[in-house]
Formats: structure tokens, C-alpha cells, sequence
């Protein structure tokens, strides 16, 4: 590996290091938003029951006159959020070589073959995110042009697009950074960048 390339690969990595991290600090907001939508469902939902009871009845009003309950737009929140985690997470998957594999056959086979398989992988892994920016791409397009809202929020849907499309377009730049190294490593019959390459 030349120095430009070990510094372009710990870029991509550190790029794509950075969008997961993202995503996981998104994840864990959701998922804290989740869990105190639910506590504050559960618990408007016994002070409605107290006060049918007539059970702790100024306890009960007094939660309720707070406004303690569900936060409101949590699924359309979850919805946007857990798009944009997913393709904020696939860019380290990619560079990694994180996704599931079945290697039994693979490994058996003999280098010039295995570095074909890979490239061959990675080239239909980089035709697959291309095209799935691209219609994310147009999807946020027809959003924008329909002006369509969410139920709740009255949040425009485009934004989730566009968040996700960040990932998205990400997700496809390392897929064809990757498909390229990989090609040409199948047709100088060496490895150039690492196959797995999670703890650098």
C-alpha cells in the first residue's frame, strides 16, 4: 500500500467511522425518546384509571393538569431516525467487510479466484448502493414537489429522505472506493487494502 493510498483508506475509514458514530448517537436518542414516550403513556394512562377510580384523585389530576403522556409524533420521529441510522451505518459495514458473508466455499478456493469473487462482490455491492442513492434521490424529489407532511408533526417527509440520502450517497462513494481497490488487486493477483479492517 503507498502512502496516498494509506492515507486515502484511513480517510474513508475515519469518514465512515464518524457517519456510524452519528448514526449510533441518533439510535440512542430514539431510543431514549421511545422509552420515556412509553413511561409517559403508562403513566397518563394510570392516572386516567385513579381518577375513573376515584382512587388518588388530586394525584391524579394534578398528573394528568401536567401533561405527562406519550411524546407526541414518537412513530413518525422513530420512522425518520431509524432510516437515517441504517444508511449511516452501512458505510463502515462496507469498508469493514461487515456484512454477513458464508465463507465455506470462499475460503477453500485459491487466491487469484478468492480476490475475483471479492471484486466481483464488490462491484455488484457498489451497483446495488448507486442505485439505491439514486432512488432515494428521486423519491425525496416527489416528496418535495407533493409537500407531503407527516400526521402528527406536520414534518415535512423530504427531510427524512434528505437525512437518509446523506448516508445513502456515503454508503455508495465507499462501495465504489471499495469495488475499485478490489478489481485492481484481482488483476494484480496481491491484496492492496485489508478485507477486514475494524480495529484501525
Amino acid at each position: 500500500m503507498s502512502v496516498l493510498t494509506e492515507r486515502l483508506h484511513q480517510f474513508v475509514l475515519w469518514v465512515s467511522r464518524a457517519m456510524a458514530l452519528l448514526g449510533g448517537v441518533v439510535l440512542a436518542g430514539l431510543i431514549t425518546m421511545v422509552c420515556l414516550s412509553i413511561m409517559g403513556r403508562t403513566i397518563n394512562d394510570l392516572a386516567h384509571a385513579a381518577l375513573d377510580a376515584q382512587v388518588l384523585t388530586a394525584l391524579s389530576q394534578w398528573v394528568i393538569d401536567t401533561g405527562i403522556s406519550a411524546i407526541r409524533g414518537d412513530f413518525e420521529l422513530v420512522e425518520a431516525g431509524m432510516a437515517f441510522c441504517i444508511f449511516a451505518f452501512l458505510p463502515w459495514c462496507q469498508v469493514t467487510a461487515g456484512h454477513a458473508s458464508v465463507d465455506v466455499l470462499a475460503a477453500r478456493l485459491p487466491g487469484a479466484m478468492r480476490r475475483g469473487l471479492e471484486a466481483a462482490i464488490a462491484v455488484l455491492f457498489a451497483v446495488a448502493l448507486v442505485l439505491v442513492a439514486m432512488q432515494l434521490d428521486l423519491g425525496m424529489e416527489r416528496k418535495i414537489r407533493s409537500g407531503q407532511t407527516t400526521q402528527l408533526l406536520q414534518m415535512p417527509i423530504w427531510w427524512a429522505y434528505a437525512v437518509s440520502l446523506c448516508g445513502a450517497v456515503l454508503s455508495a462513494a465507499v462501495a465504489i472506493y471499495l469495488a475499485f481497490w478490489r478489481v485492481v488487486e484481482a488483476i494484480m493477483g496481491r491484496p492492496i487494502l485489508p478485507v477486514r479492517d475494524i480495529h484501525t
